[in-house]
């Protein structure tokens, strides 16, 4: 047996084609060629920023961390905090390939990462030896810190820097901060330390005051937006608008979040096809802004059963009922401010932020304040309830009443001069309860106007509400319009305008009170971001310019101008004309005189 050669022969088959398997099976078919496909990429990871310019929102930090590099000043410890998203991460790894950034003709740090340099992939891909990544939030105990800073004292391999990033830096322990805090005091030079964190009250205040600190800001809904738009640009995706603005609005100032969520919302739709607002507000959970709003303007004017209703719409297209409460809380916090500082200062299509500011104009603050009160604590309830669409429910009953309920000194006063009060039922209401509710007053206020018993005042242009402002002899107001309003449209009850530089804030609500005072109705004074016409003092300082342009082109003038240099004109006055009258009258008057 050991001298039988057991080799195989390389010439025999393999196999013979014309017979079966041992089971009897015909040949196995040749496999299909490869398709290539490569792994997908989440949208929050393919378009993370590459360079500085790329963070969005971050201006301020980039400009003092571009400066510092500029002048040398360069820290030895930087703190990194703000909420999730932001690109703390982020911005610590491109912090890390700045400190050793070097080319051919670059041999210092800077934040002109347009071209990668010989450390730049390596550190991206997160296997350059000198740049060491530490989660914290794993990684807590003292024996982790330890090891980790008995690399400290030696120089760099290959880079400029030794550089640590210690992400969730608030998630170590006493003893690790204790360890790293000698260090921290005293590193050596060719080390650099990258903190972030979330929590950053819970980073002790020796490690804070031993780092450069950065808070990166929340970013602004249309940054999200502009940001979401050119990604969709780039894969060829079609989203509308107000999709985009639905994301931008939930990610809460998250760019990472607003991406993931978009990553989510372009499969709504097929290939190919636009994917629609009412897809992403179904995907988010959220409740129509629009529907929201209505159901805000039902409370505020007493309707309790017609806001159940609308609710109930909401809650049956599955909207949360902590959501709904939330959206009312935003809306009661929009009106207010509209009210305070006009319906510029909101971010939000026109139709609806007119609506909050009509709103907002026909409560008082006192009103709103209490409605403010009550919706947090129907918010809180809501969330603890366990039926939350019932909280929501009890919670609109009582706002409907409650909303326009006097405040405790008005209800004194009106007790001690027996005055009945606004949220209960008048003397002629029996034993059975009022049924008005205590917002009716609102309603009132809120519904169209209806003939009053005040001197009826008609106001059919712009210029008559200058005359009126005139004729009350406000001279305040009448200044200030005069000034800063440009008119854009002008209706019997609404007044839209374009304030000029330099308008007060007070100015819509001073005139709407006015108007209403001195009208007998309500009005909507609504401020635009332009397409205004002229204020009256424009106009005017224009009329002069023009006027002594002309003066100076007639030719009288110009020759006394040249018979005397040096002569100026210092002011320009219209003579008055006297009254022509028929020249029989004259005749008349001559004789008698």
């Amino acid at each position: 047996m050991a001298d039988e050669d057991l080799t195989l022969d390389s010439d025999l088959p393999e196999r013979d084609p014309n017979t079966t398997d041992m089971f009897g099976d015909p040949a196995p078919a040749p496999p299909p060629a490869a398709v290539e496909s490569a792994a997908y990429t989440v949208i929050a990871r393919k378009y993370r920023p590459r360079t500085f310019e790329d963070l969005f929102g971050q201006e301020a930090m980039v400009r003092t961390l571009r400066n510092a590099f500029a002048s040398g000043r360069i820290a030895h410890a930087f703190m990194l905090t703000g909420v999730r998203g932001v690109g703390k991460t982020t911005t610590a790894r491109l912090l890390a390939r700045a400190l050793n950034y070097e080319t051919d003709a670059i041999h210092a740090p800077t934040l002109d990462l347009s071209q990668d340099g010989r450390h730049c992939r390596a550190i991206v891909e997160g296997r350059h030896m000198d740049v060491l990544e530490l989660d914290a939030a794993s990684r807590t105990g003292v024996g982790d810190m330890r090891e980790l800073l008995d690399g400290v004292r030696y120089a760099p391999v290959e880079a400029r820097y030794k550089v640590y990033i210690i992400d969730e830096v608030h998630m170590l322990s006493t003893g690790a901060f204790n360890a790293l805090l000698k260090t921290l005091e005293e590193p050596p030079p060719h080390a650099k330390f990258i903190f972030a964190t979330t929590e950053i009250r819970k980073v002790p205040v020796t490690i804070l005051s031993r780092t450069q600190r950065f808070d990166l800001r929340r970013v602004e809904p249309e940054v999200i937006v502009k940001n979401l738009e050119m990604i969709c640009a780039a894969e060829g995706a079609r989203v509308e608008a107000e999709g985009l603005t639905l994301i931008a609005r939930a990610a809460e100032g998250s760019v990472r979040d607003a991406q993931s969520m978009l990553d989510q919302a372009i499969v709504q739709a097929e290939s190919g096809q636009t994917v629609s607002a009412t897809s992403i507000r179904d995907m988010l959970g959220l409740a129509d802004r629009a529907q929201t709003i209505s159901l805000f303007e039902q409370v505020m004017k007493g309707e309790a059963g017609p806001a159940i209703e609308t609710f109930r719409g909401l809650y049956g297209y599955g909207a949360d009922p902590a959501q709904v409460m939330g959206d009312l809380l935003e809306h009661c916090h929009s009106a207010s401010v509209a009210k305070a500082v006009g319906p510029q200062a909101l971010i939000m299509p026109k139709e609806q932020a007119g609506r909050l500011t009509a709103i907002g104009a026909a409560l008082s603050a006192g009103t709103l304040s209490r409605v403010w009160q009550i919706l947090l604590r129907a918010h809180e309830e809501v969330r603890r309830a366990p039926d939350p669409a019932a909280a929501v429910d009890m919670a609109l009953i009582r706002l409907a009443y409650a909303a326009d309920l006097p405040g405790p000194e008005e209800a004194l006063k009106k007790l001690q001069a027996g005055e009945p009060l606004p949220g209960g039922p008048g003397p002629s209401a029996g034993g059975g309860g009022g049924s008005s509710g205590g917002a009716s007053a609102v309603a009132r206020q809120m519904a169209q106007p209806q003939p009053q018993a005040a001197p009826e005042i008609t106001l059919r242009r712009f210029e008559d509400v200058v005359a009126l402002i005139e004729q009350k002899r406000d001279i305040s107001l009448r200044l200030d319009v005069e000034r800063f309003v440009r008119p854009i449209a002008f209706r019997p009850g609404v007044i839209e305008f374009e304030p000029a530089p330099g308008s007060p804030n007070t100015l819509i609500q001073r005139l709407a009170g006015r108007l209403k005072e001195w009208t007998g109705q309500p009005w909507l004074i609504v401020a635009q971001g332009g397409g205004g016409a002229e204020s009256r003092w424009e106009q005017q300082k224009r009329e002069e310019r023009e006027a002594r342009e002309r003066i100076e082109q007639d030719p009288f003038i110009r020759s006394v101008m040249t018979a005397f240099p040096g002569a100026e004109i210092l002011s320009i006055r219209a003579q008055a004309q006297p009254d022509v009258q028929p020249s029989g009258e004259d005749e008349s008057e001559t004789e008698e005189d």
